[in-house]
């Protein structure tokens, strides 16, 4: 059964507003996707959604009504709101007029280590959350078998964050506030190579083997990959700058290095 909401004191109502803070994401283990693009990619993965929130603009719609009645037929909890109560919880500029509160998947990192020939994405305290959602998505393009984040990364259940990943969110294997001894460790009993990009480096990416068991690290925008995995990889590898630019973006980068890693492969 749908429920009417106008009130902005509903309870779940109050949560979806919350969960626009890291620290109730943290407490609740609950994030928000909104758009009709997030939601089809969210049932398709089969993510457990707790509710749904949407105007009856909305329904003017044919892929949100599809979405919706989809949603209905799964038993999750519907909210129709009033277009002012669905204006004071979002968070994006052009609202489609559709979110649904979400339960976040606890992941194993043996899942991905156990891989055959693993190819993993592990971002070093990016800042940018619009950096670590593009990331995540070109990890999901090139079929990458995970992506590792470690502590004081972006958070990647903020909104900006699993916008930018179109999607991805739900098809990759995503590990979340990881230690460099966990991440270290971890690879080195798998027997998976780390490479860590550096422009200290005088190692060409495109010379890197890849076509073994592979994590690449890429770094915060600002300082690059901290020394304790610097000094912990493989070997160092660089991206050359021909022109006048200083470096590229981190997730310009991601996409240069991982598509020749899926280039050696193939």
């Amino acid at each position: 059964m749908t429920e009417i909401i106008t009130s902005l004191q509903n309870q779940t109502v109050k949560l979806a507003a919350a969960l626009k803070q890291k620290k109730q994401r943290d407490v609740t283990g609950l994030f928000i996707a909104e758009g009709v693009r997030l939601l089809e990619e969210v049932h398709l993965a089969d993510w457990q959604v707790e509710a749904c929130l949407y105007t009856e603009a909305a329904l003017q719609h044919k892929r949100t009504e599809k979405i919706i009645h989809e949603l209905q037929d799964k038993g999750c909890r519907m909210l129709i709101v009033s277009e002012a109560v669905y204006l004071k919880v979002t968070d994006t500029e052009q609202p489609q007029g559709i979110m649904a509160i979400v339960k976040k998947k606890n992941q194993l990192l043996t899942r991905i280590l156990q891989a055959d020939c693993p190819l993993i994405v592990i971002l070093d305290a990016l800042q940018d959350p619009g950096n670590v959602g593009t990331v995540i998505r070109t990890a999901d393009a090139v079929g990458a078998s995970g992506v590792i984040l470690t502590k004081g990364c972006a958070d990647v259940y903020s909104s900006k964050a699993v916008r930018a990943t179109m999607g991805s969110l739900f098809h990759l294997p995503i590990f979340d506030g990881i230690s460099y001894e966990e991440v270290v460790s971890s690879l080195r009993i798998a027997g998976v190579n780390l490479f860590a990009t550096s422009l200290a480096s005088s190692n060409l990416y495109y010379e890197a083997d890849f076509k073994k068991p592979a994590a690449v690290i890429f770094g915060n925008e600002g300082s690059g990959v901290h020394e304790t995995l610097l000094n912990q990889a493989d070997s160092a590898i660089f991206i050359p700058i021909l022109g006048k630019a200083e470096s590229l973006n981190v997730a310009a980068s991601a996409a240069v290095i991982l598509y020749e890693a899926i280039r050696q492969r193939h």
